[in-house]
């Protein structure tokens, strides 16, 4: 297990693609601006960490800790981060394309300008969380939870909470 003291570590603008760092303890990191394509972080506790700008396409982060992380502008796509603590993380412009956050708490989350689209959403809580200008398009929010879309730019193809989609049933 890869462990370090609080706010004591700096990745900034490093390198670590396609690394595996299952349950590792990295409350505080700076990563921000890294390379953390293809990294493995599954069970990881990353609350607080800095990944400003940073670049995780198709990053494993399944039950990861993300609480308060700092995300914005962060190049999520493809990620995996079912059943994820995103509880009150910054995730403005980032772009979450193609990724899976089933399950994932994303309590009082700033998910503001963010690219949610083609994004698995089923059974997230968004309690509290904003989605001011997100983009939803082709996105399955199938009994995602407490979820205010009046903000967001949704689309046909978007699926809602209730399960419901306003293209169903149309011919086109």
């Amino acid at each position: 297990m890869f462990n370090t003291q609080r706010g004591s570590e700096s990745f900034k603008e490093t390198d670590l693609s396609e690394a595996y760092l299952f349950e590792a303890s990295l409350p505080e990191i700076n990563c921000s601006g890294s390379d953390l394509s293809r990294i493995h972080l599954p069970y990881a506790n990353l609350s607080q960490a800095n990944l400003c700008q940073a670049q995780l396409m198709d990053a494993e982060m399944g039950d990861i800790k993300l609480y308060q992380a700092k995300l914005s502008q962060a190049n999520l796509q493809g990620a995996n981060l079912s059943r994820a603590n995103l509880r009150f993380a910054d995730l403005q412009e980032a772009d979450l394309t193609g990724a899976n956050l089933q399950g994932a708490d994303l309590h009082g989350a700033n998910l503001n300008c963010c690219n949610l689209s083609n994004t698995d959403l089923r059974r997230a809580n968004f309690s509290k969380a904003t989605l001011d200008g997100a983009k939803l398009v082709n996105t399955n929010l199938f009994r995602a939870q407490d979820i205010d879309l009046s903000t967001a730019l949704i689309d046909r193809t978007t699926i809602y909470p209730d399960g419901y989609q306003q293209g169903e049933g149309e011919e086109g």
